[in-house]
């Protein structure tokens, strides 16, 4: 990869993670012990137009950062591990089968199952117990569903609008 293809990848990956960052903080509605935001709405966009590793870290550090400036640092390991997972897996799935229709659907699936089944199964082990950690599932469930949805017409608004930035993918 040429240097300056390297400089614009980077840049590009520290404009992505403030991006989740950002929608993760901006629309916080209270919901059990934690919020519920639009971090997958930045986090399908990033797994549909940039890539698996962008996906992976901006999914991974977004939402982290954002629990840690935001009083839910005890949040901030279950958000990096689950959203990282989303953003990772949704990418690879996409990349794997050439962005097809198919793919986008199953993109789209992962999101939806990993959100609350992840944060059911982190913070039931590790935060509020299984109990509490049940009635966030619907909530969670919706957000995923909203994120996967809206990320990906924004992904497809954005990649029309500047075929280019595909070329930053990573």
């Amino acid at each position: 990869m040429a240097r300056s293809n390297s400089a614009v990848r980077l840049a590009t990956l520290a404009v992505a993670i403030a991006l989740v960052c950002v929608f993760t903080m901006v629309v916080r509605i209270p919901l059990g012990a934690g919020y519920l935001n639009l971090c997958d709405v930045a986090i399908a966009f990033c797994a549909y137009a940039l890539g698996p590793v962008t996906a992976l870290v901006a999914g991974a550090l977004g939402p982290a950062f954002a629990d840690l400036a935001g009083g839910y640092a005890q949040w901030a390991l279950v958000s990096c591990i689950v959203h990282g997972l989303e953003g990772l897996l949704m990418a690879l799935v996409l990349k794997a089968m050439k962005h097809s229709m198919a793919s986008k659907i199953l993109a789209a699936a992962i999101c939806i199952l990993i959100v609350p089944v992840g944060y059911y199964v982190l913070s039931g082990l590790f935060l509020v117990g299984f109990e509490a950690a049940l009635a966030d599932i619907p909530g969670n469930f919706i957000q995923s569903i909203v994120g996967a949805i809206v990320g990906f017409a924004l992904s497809e608004a954005v990649i029309k609008a500047y075929p280019p930035v595909k070329s930053f993918a990573w």
